[in-house]
């Protein structure tokens, strides 16, 4: 969940749950019609470490862990069928994974076509897998049959354990290739699959798996398929007592509990979440939803557990019912009659966090990142379990429908007022030649693409950094104060604030489509870069957040097309003599402090300076450390985890004090925390 850079850490870890052991006549069931038969090679692998990242993304952060997602999925797709309520995930010490689940256990009999055990082929062929035989799973998750077979081929060393039959069998492999035949290991009285594998350090730029990142991955898929145990040990860090550190993720009302923790920083203005369960015309659709008294939508879809954040067919249909049911009944409680302009769909979604989940047989995914359902099939069930959905709680809860219908009517008197500020910003740009703002010191470069604005606190460090930079392609927009906590604001208020309306003119965009008054048009965008450059200290890490808070809610475009950056400045300078070297962070502070001490063992002549603010340093050393892309490290912002990003957002900018303070004192950099 890598979303912001002032405090970077875990979501708060507030849910716990219990393991319910399967029956007998469950762990029976189709145990017997899942065999080697069912397993279908389709092609080689031989490209895999090749171009790993055609496979998982990149051989990044986001690479490493998608190891355990592809690994996990398979486990989620035993789920799905019945076969399977526990999946244990550990982190080794050496930061290596282990995913134990009591499924049936990858079937170990000889592969008719392959001549090799079916386990052999699950593990080293790409595209092998069970889910592509209707008869051994109807629904599955993960990247369509590429899986575990992919994690093998970039692992160092990996091992595959199966408990079948009362039997153990185990195969090791060494990146992707078999040690020796499947064999048998012993007797047992459980079943299942585990699977133990070590990244490759020939592959992946980082080693090093995050414990929050998977957290939350974990406990979102415990939401999204209730009545499952998902449990996360770090054998890493321990307590006091010696243990691990161990979470367990348990939902027995699923999307109903996820829309409940996502809101749990906002204050909820209708008693209970609203929830269905069930088929419509044979596709299985959960929804839960519910309103806040806040100003954003929260809206977050799921197609056999892959986040579609680029919506669908399944997002289409959730709205037209929505918008269509909301809509009669507004009309026919007399509500509207007094208003003297239409209510749009954007209007019924202010204020709405809501989680729609789909499991497609055979689904189409579409868009620049393939997370966009293109079903037609799906939209028409969807929306016929919303509209049912709603009206009956619309009849049974006339209180809370009465204050639905009356936040749509401010959210579209909102609106009317958001149009007419908007619209005032982006005609000023149209009638002022330039339009651009008075304090933007830009460049001379007009690719879009080579050019980077730099989002500076202050005009003190805003002059620094416009005598430091490269004016050729580098711009700098010195920022005063403290931008508006949008996360509190009314649409008509942002534009109203003069920082932001800066922001907005700076960078080009405009905002606002016939479809949608709210869409960002990044046609017109200037900058391909947008780096925010901030203080070290308590006040830059909120400005910081505050900035982060408007681009995640009002351009998230922005963020997901790769645009924002944070800059790192240097926290120390290490001084001896004429020799000064820079430090980042403490450990490399020390270090060279070790360094110029030397075999004297004497500190005389060794001077450490602080910056905590970027004006301490002179326009060369801002250049030198954080403004030279030769040298520079720059932290590109991405949203690995929407709903995850979505909680911390609401959590840290809103009114509620107490998990705020938790989070900051579990998290931040900095002491004498003020929440």
């Amino acid at each position: 969940m890598p979303i912001w850079g002032a405090v970077e850490g875990a979501l708060p870890r507030i849910f716990t749950g219990q393991f319910t052991e399967m029956s007998e006549e469950n762990k029976k069931a189709g145990q017997s019609g899942y065999d080697a038969s069912q397993i279908q090679a389709l092609e080689g692998m031989e490209h895999v470490r090749m171009r790993p990242s055609m496979y998982i993304g990149d051989v990044g952060v986001r690479g490493l862990h998608h190891l355990v997602y592809e690994v996990v999925d398979n486990s989620i797709d035993e789920a799905l069928a019945g076969h399977c309520d526990r999946i244990d995930v550990t982190i080794t010490a050496n930061n290596g994974v282990r995913v134990v689940d009591n499924g049936r256990g990858i079937p170990v009999d000889m592969h008719e076509k392959e001549g090799v055990s079916a386990l052999q082929v699950v593990m080293t062929k790409i595209g092998a897998g069970g889910k592509f035989d209707k008869d051994a799973y109807k629904v599955s998750g993960g990247l369509h049959g590429v899986g575990v077979s992919c994690v093998n081929a970039l692992s160092i060393h990996l091992k595959a354990e199966v408990h079948r039959d009362g039997k153990v069998y185990e195969q090791e492999y060494s990146r992707g290739k078999e040690q020796y035949a499947v064999r048998e290991a012993g007797t047992t009285d459980r079943r299942g699959t585990t699977i133990e594998y070590q990244p490759d350090e020939d592959i992946f730029e980082v080693l090093v798996y995050n414990y929050d990142t998977l957290a939350d991955r974990m406990r979102e898929l415990s939401y999204l398929n209730q009545g499952i145990t998902i449990s996360l040990t770090d054998e890493r860090h321990h307590d006091e007592d010696g243990k691990p550190l161990t979470e367990d993720f348990h939902s027995d009302a699923g999307l109903k509990d996820f829309v409940t923790y996502l809101d749990g920083n906002r204050e909820a203005i209708i008693h209970e979440v609203i929830h269905m369960n069930g088929e419509r015309n044979g596709v299985p659709v959960e929804v839960a939803m519910t309103y806040n008294n806040s100003f954003s939508e929260n809206l977050f879809s799921y197609v056999n557990n892959i986040n579609t954040h680029e919506g669908g067919t399944h997002l289409t249909g959730f709205r037209r019912g929505l918008t269509n049911t909301l809509k009669k009944y507004a009309e026919g409680s007399g509500m509207l009659d007094k208003l003297k302009f239409d209510i749009s769909g954007d209007d019924f979604r202010e204020g709405l966090t809501a989680v729609v989940s789909v499991k497609v047989a055979e689904p189409q995914f579409q868009g620049q990142t393939k997370t966009k359902l293109g079903n037609a099939e799906i939209s028409a069930p969807v929306s016929q379990a919303v509209s049912e959905m709603l009206q009956s709680y619309l009849e049974e809860h006339p209180n809370d429908a009465k204050t639905i219908v009356q936040k749509v009517i401010l959210a579209a008197q909102a609106r009317h007022a958001a149009r007419k500020a908007r619209e005032m910003v982006q005609r000023k740009t149209v009638m002022g030649g330039s339009g651009l703002p008075g304090k933007l010191a830009d460049c001379s470069e007009k690719d879009p693409s080579l050019c980077e604005l730099f989002l500076v606190e202050g005009d003190s460090a805003g002059g620094t950094a416009k005598q430091g930079r490269d004016r050729l392609f580098q711009a700098i927009m010195p920022l005063r104060g403290k931008i508006l906590n949008v996360e509190k604001a009314m649409q008509h208020k942002i534009f109203d604030n003069e920082e932001i309306k800066n922001i907005y003119t700076a960078l080009g965009v405009t905002v606002g489509t016939e479809e949608d008054e709210r869409a960002l048009n990044l046609a017109k965008l200037r900058y391909h870069k947008v780096v925010i450059m901030c203080d070290a200290d308590v006040d830059g890490s909120h400005i910081e957040t505050l900035i982060l808070t408007f681009l995640f809610r009002h351009m998230k475009d922005l963020i997901e097309n790769g645009y924002v950056y944070i800059a790192t400045p240097p926290l120390y300078q290490v001084k001896k003599g004429s020799r000064a070297i820079y430090a980042w962070d403490d450990n490399e502070r020390d270090r060279l402090i070790g360094e110029f001490r030397g075999k004297s063992g004497s500190d005389s002549g060794i001077h450490v300076q602080r910056y905590k603010g970027l004006g301490e340093m002179n326009a060369g050393q801002l250049w030198d450390t954080t403004l030279n892309p030769e040298n520079r490290t720059l932290r590109q912002v991405t949203i690995e985890n929407a709903a995850g990003a979505d909680q911390v957002f609401s959590m840290l900018m809103g009114d509620d004090v107490p998990p705020r303070r938790k989070f900051i004192e579990d998290n931040a950099k900095y002491a004498n925390i003020d929440a």
